[in-house]
């Protein structure tokens, strides 16, 4: 297969300039319009959702790309910053939480068999198309070919996983454990300067620096984390507004969802009724897609090429994204919402998250050359 690309002539720094201050226009615009619209709440989680998108491809941070690294080369840099950008939620987020604020709500979840086991699929499904579920909108918004072929089949697993969700639910679960106050604060913070501590040890003298761009990374990261956690009243996540973007097609294409006990809830079939412009991760994941689109073109135009894959390959990565949407669902969160903001704010799911995301993740690399995705 050829590589096929656009063709683009270089544009004079006069255009450049045009298309940038385009660009800040139609981002101010979309802010201004829904604020206008919406209310100012709505405005700022969309600010906020650009973002993340500005930050995540501007500054090229991302979680399947340095678990990777960490993987293969035993190059710590990245997941050492996804840690300390981790670890600066947490210290405002569990004082906000054991304080008095009811309209605050961490990301707490359950440790269940389906909860572990979609872990573990969406770690080796996110290597597949490089793209954990902030990374897929990010490689979607900046023009990636593999991650537009897999985002509307993310989104239309995140739907599916969420319609049976109930069902694996029941194959059992832990208690609800969160931790809390200065004592869960103290533990989180010891967890996650162990991992940061074995990371470090079996990595190379070379590569133990964290590069400048990644601790920027991760101090933006955790500030508008925790804009959005007080702007909207929850942690950042991803998975439900995909799987709500999945539910509101297949409700206008005239399914009737009522035989979801997921969906049938008072609390779902309000947010099916309401606009996408008020749902605050839909919000933010449009951000992010805007977000990073800004980056690229402000960069040098959409002109990526399409990779040279197999068909066995394209085939590969639409399975792996609806894996990905499908996993995380019933994962109860992706590496935003289970594994960033679980670990932030406290629930002892997010660690098993972690841990079992982390194993699929040495699978699903080990699957890329026999699905024909590298080499």
């Amino acid at each position: 297969m050829t590589d096929i690309s656009a063709s683009f002539e270089t544009p004079s720094k006069g255009s450049r300039l045009f298309i940038r201050a385009a660009l800040i226009g139609v981002a101010l615009i979309a802010i201004l319009t829904l604020i206008a619209a919406a209310g100012v709440r709505y405005g700022l989680l969309l600010a906020i959702g650009i973002g993340f998108g500005l930050t995540l491809e501007g500054l090229r941070f991302g979680f399947a790309g340095p678990w990777r690294a960490m993987i293969l080369r035993r190059e710590p840099a990245g997941l050492l910053a996804q840690l300390i950008a981790i670890a600066l939620v947490a210290i405002v987020a569990f004082p906000l939480l054991s304080g008095d604020h009811p309209e605050l709500i961490g990301a707490h979840a359950a440790i269940g068999w389906a909860m572990v086991g979609g872990a573990f699929v969406f770690g080796a499904a996110m290597q597949l198309v490089l793209g954990c579920g902030s990374g897929t909108l990010v490689n979607a918004g900046s023009g990636n070919p593999v991650s537009v072929v897999a985002l509307p089949f993310f989104i239309i697993g995140a739907f599916t996983g969420s319609y049976h969700l109930l069902w694996w639910t029941e194959l059992g679960q832990l208690p609800l454990v969160t931790l809390q106050g200065t004592s869960g604060l103290g533990i989180t913070l010891l967890g996650l300067l162990i991992v940061g501590g074995v990371a470090l040890a079996v990595a190379p003298k070379q590569a133990r620096k964290v590069p400048r761009r990644l601790l920027v990374a991760a101090l933006l990261l955790a500030a508008l984390a925790v804009a959005n956690f007080v702007v909207a009243g929850q942690p950042w996540g991803v998975v439900y507004g995909l799987g709500l973007w999945g539910a509101k097609v297949t409700s206008a294409l005239g399914a009737n969802l009522s035989a979801s006990p997921y969906w049938a809830s008072a609390a779902h079939q309000e947010r099916l009724a309401a606009s996408l412009l008020t749902d605050y991760t839909s919000l933010t994941n449009l951000g992010i897609i805007l977000g990073a689109f800004i980056v690229a073109v402000w960069r040098s135009g959409l002109s990526a090429k399409l990779p040279s894959l197999s068909a066995k390959a394209w085939i590969a990565a639409i399975v792996a994204g609806f894996l990905l949407g499908y996993s995380s669902r019933l994962a109860l969160g992706c590496n935003v919402g289970a594994f960033f903001s679980g670990i932030s704010t406290g629930s002892l799911h997010g660690w098993a998250w972690f841990v079992a995301a982390f194993a699929g993740s040495w699978v699903g690399i080990r699957l890329r050359k026999p699905l024909g995705l590298e080499g």
